[in-house]
């Protein structure tokens, strides 16, 4: 039954911010055929991409929600998720990878590696997911297809080799070497739909021979038969260079290099083919289920359409008759009509419709059988659930979901608004683990939390889009940490008599700071100074703690306690004198062990053409920004820096400006970091002017 599988091929598009990844994917359903006209991302005319179905993705120009499509190359099914680049959408990225078998890594011939490739190639490396590159927009001047593989060399240390090489380059790119059939390739007609295979051009066959001298190195390595045939000076057959070459890419240790312009349609067919036969069928990937009775013990899971069911719910949309859950399945058949478990709360479900989609589009169809991706309708369930048939308690692992950086207050106008957005956040929360929301119990305002200041614009541009709802926003606030710099001992008696029995406890002990945990506790009390009872009381009592800091009211972080002592009374200690006397314990100890604000810092990457390298280094130093580096490459200069995230609002603006509309500029969340001491009385004068006013 294994074989069933063996012509799907589940892959991802992902690539730094204009490389032009919805492009090609729209390009891909045309050769394809699963679309009849091109459309712009930019959507001149009025249409915009297949894959961004979202209004506001048309008018940005951007993919914010990774879209789900499929279609037909020769006789392969190949399932596409077209994924965000910007990094505010990370967790868009992450989920898609999750469930992928393989992806296109792309890679603008000009801007080369970029900051988020960086992060994408790392989230792939998280996930083991094979890729090939696809280095595009060769047709643009300034074109070097063979410097941006010297990068994925030294940068993302990927053993990077040519499976082609150019025809002409920027506007004279005519169409590109295939180096294993040793023949030239050009693209006719209207849209480059015509695919014509000549002999190489005289002029650039010692360049091919080179070339393909070095990809039979690389290949070689990978396979003994062509290892042997190279010795012995036989023919190399198409066949065994491809097998070599698929060999190590499954396994990450080669990269093969394909080249391009989507836009301009030249070298999409080649590389659609090479998806075919290089990447990863389902069968040909391991996948590991957790079993929740056995102590999280690693199951792996078989591709056997027969045995038991196991799938995972990566995304979900509210489409206009209801939630659409995206889900794939690893092992076993979702069948219409058939009964599954959510592992994560035990909740029957009944299956209902099963569809398949096409960005916005969808058709129904009976079942969904393992290494399939699907859409079920009507599921209530959050994102990363894993379904199994009842009886079963295996979890896919589960993705990796980092901390909100970023929080704003969000004010209703009137009344019908406060309704729609409640009903926005609670399907937004439920789409994206990253998106947070909360009612500050001091204020009563509603807060919403993200990753990034584009992040909860568009969650809130969403919210006026799709809800009507009439919104105000309130000034971005930074998630401020606190957390204690060195040792402190308290030993803290709470004794309160009233008539009748009274409250007493003893808590003694020490607290240090810890390096990457948020909170440890450790019980040293022996000699049952404190009951065995009230040990877990205490506890409670220290992380009621944790949410409010003593110093500024910030979430402490980073704290180890340590109890070694205590006292109790036979008739007045009891759960709450205990957890009091942790209170108590804690402020005390709290003060004495120097306490400090953190605060996120991020790694900022700036693009900008040279001219203006000084001034953008300077908006960046004035932003206590601390340069890690810079790099030219051609006319453009990439810096790097770590910035607070307090000091970014509004960067965008001031950057365009200065620089003539010209450098962009990308995020994402590094480290906390203490605060300087004048930045730290500038949060504590505001504080007191906010005591005040209440």
């Amino acid at each position: 039954m294994e074989n069933a599988t063996k012509n799907i091929r589940n892959i991802g598009i992902s690539a730094h911010i204009d490389s032009g990844k919805t492009t090609l994917t729209e390009r891909i359903l045309f050769y394809s055929k699963r679309i009849h006209a091109i459309h712009d991302v930019k959507g001149k005319d009025g249409v915009g991409a297949t894959m961004d179905s979202m209004e506001l993705e048309k008018e940005r120009g951007i993919t914010i929600a990774s879209a789900a499509t499929y279609c037909k190359w020769q006789d392969h099914t190949i399932n596409i998720i077209d994924t965000p680049g910007h990094v505010d959408f990370t967790i868009e990225v992450e989920r898609s990878l999750r469930v992928l078998d393989g992806a296109i890594l792309v890679l603008c011939s000009v801007g080369g590696v970029q900051s988020q490739s960086i992060t994408v190639d790392q989230q792939m490396k998280r996930y083991n997911v094979p890729c090939i590159a696809f280095i595009n927009k060769c047709d643009r001047s300034g074109a070097n297809p063979f410097r941006v593989i010297k990068q994925l060399k030294d940068k993302l240390g990927h053993n990077a080799v040519a499976m082609q090489i150019p025809i002409g380059l920027e506007a004279d790119l005519i169409g590109v070497i295939d180096l294993v059939t040793m023949k030239a390739i050009y693209f006719d007609g209207d849209n480059g739909e015509n695919v014509r295979v000549e002999d190489i051009p005289e002029n650039l066959l010692s360049d091919a021979m080179e070339k393909q001298e070095e990809l039979i190195d690389v290949a070689s390595m990978f396979s003994d038969e062509l290892a042997e045939a190279v010795l012995e000076e036989k023919e190399l057959t198409e066949d065994l260079i491809i097998a070599a070459v698929r060999k190590g890419t499954l396994t990450r240790e080669i990269t093969p290099v394909f080249i391009g312009s989507a836009y301009k349609n030249k070298g999409v067919q080649p590389l659609l083919d090479a998806v075919t036969s290089l990447l990863p069928a389902p069968s040909d990937v391991k996948n590991e289920a957790l079993d929740m009775e056995s102590d999280e013990a690693v199951v792996t899971l078989s591709n056997d359409p027969k045995k038991p069911v196991v799938a995972l719910a990566f995304k979900l949309e509210e489409g206009q008759y209801g939630q659409l859950t995206y889900i794939r399945v690893y092992q076993g058949t979702l069948a219409k009509g058939s009964t599954v478990i959510n592992v994560r709360n035990g909740k029957k479900i009944k299956i209902g419709r099963v569809v398949r989609m096409h960005a916005d589009q969808m058709e129904d169809i009976e079942a969904i059988s393992a290494g399939y991706i699907g859409a079920l309708f009507g599921i209530d369930c959050a994102s990363g659930d894993t379904f199994a048939t009842p009886g079963l308690s295996l979890t896919m692992t589960s993705m990796f979901v980092p901390n909100p950086v970023i929080s704003l207050a969000i004010i209703p106008n009137d009344n019908k608004s406060q309704i729609n957005i409640s009903k926005a956040l609670n399907r937004f929360t439920r789409e994206d683990p990253t998106f947070k929301t909360y009612v500050d119990n001091e204020t009563n305002e509603t807060i919403i939390e993200g990753m990034g200041e584009l992040h909860l614009e568009v969650y809130v541009e969403r919210m006026r889009r799709e809800y009507n709802a009439d919104v105000t926003t309130g000034k971005p606030r930074v998630a401020y940490r606190e957390t204690i710099t060195g040792r402190a001992e308290f030993n803290y008696i709470h004794k309160k008599q009233t008539g009748g029995a009274g409250q007493f406890g003893r808590v003694a002990g020490y607290m240090e700071p810890v390096a990457e945990e948020d909170f440890v506790f450790e019980n040293k009390v022996v000699g049952g100074r404190i009951p065995t009872q009230f040990i877990a009381s205490c506890e409670k009592g220290f992380k009621k703690c944790l949410a409010k800091g003593p110093k500024m009211g910030f979430l402490i972080t980073g704290i180890k306690v340590v109890i070694n002592d205590g006292a109790s009374h036979s008739v007045d200690s009891s759960e709450m004198a205990f957890q009091a006397a942790a209170r108590g314990a804690f402020l005390e100890g709290y003060a004495k062990a120097g306490p400090v604000i953190h605060e996120p810092i991020m790694k900022v990457v700036a693009e900008t053409p040279t001219e203006f390298q000084g001034s953008v280094m300077g908006l960046l130093n004035q932003r206590r920004g601390m340069i890690v580096g810079a790099q030219d490459e051609g006319t453009m200069c990439t810096i790097e820096a770590q910035v607070p995230l307090s000091e970014m609002f509004g960067f965008s603006t001031v950057l365009r400006s200065s620089t003539q509309g010209t450098a962009q500029f990308t995020m994402e969340f590094l480290l906390y970091k203490q605060v300087p001491q004048s930045i730290a009385e500038e949060l504590a004068n505001k504080k007191a002017t906010e005591e005040k006013k209440k």
